[in-house]
C-alpha cells in the first residue's frame, strides 16, 4: 500500500523556521515528482513547491520563493520542506504529494498520492 506521511508541523512565532518531512513507503518514489501543498479552511488547496525526480529542478509559489526550500533524498523515501522567515499567512495544513510523471507541475489534480497533512501555525 502506497503511503505518504508528513511530520514536523507545529506552532512557531513569526520569523521562525520549521522543517517538514514526508516519508514515502509502499513503493520507490525515486522516479516520481514530489510536491508540497497547503490548505486553509474555506480555501482551495494551493501549490507551495515541487521537485523533479532527480532533485535538479525545483519550483516555488511566488509567496514562498526565497524563504522555503524543497529537497529529497537520493533513494526516494523522503522529501522535505525547509521553511524560514515564517509569516502568519503561512498558517495552513501542509500536504506532501507524489506524481508518477517525471514532469513537475503546480496542478493539484496532477498528483497521484497524498499524505494526511500536518498543521503549521505561525503566531504574530
Amino acid at each position: 500500500q502506497v503511503q505518504l506521511v508528513e511530520s514536523g508541523g507545529g506552532l512557531v512565532q513569526a520569523g521562525g523556521s520549521l522543517r517538514l518531512s514526508c516519508a514515502a513507503s509502499g513503493r520507490t518514489f525515486s522516479s516520481y515528482v514530489m510536491g508540497w501543498f497547503r490548505q486553509v479552511p474555506g480555501k482551495e488547496r494551493e501549490f507551495v513547491a515541487t521537485i523533479s525526480w532527480s532533485g535538479d529542478n525545483t519550483y516555488y509559489a511566488d509567496s514562498v520563493k526565497g524563504r522555503f526550500t524543497i529537497s529529497r533524498d537520493d533513494v526516494g523515501t523522503m522529501a522535505y520542506l525547509h521553511m524560514n522567515s515564517l509569516k502568519p499567512e503561512d498558517t495552513a495544513v501542509y500536504y506532501c504529494a507524489a506524481r508518477t510523471s517525471a514532469m513537475p507541475t503546480m496542478t493539484v489534480s496532477s498528483y497521484n498520492y497524498w499524505g494526511q497533512g500536518t498543521q503549521v501555525t505561525v503566531s504574530s
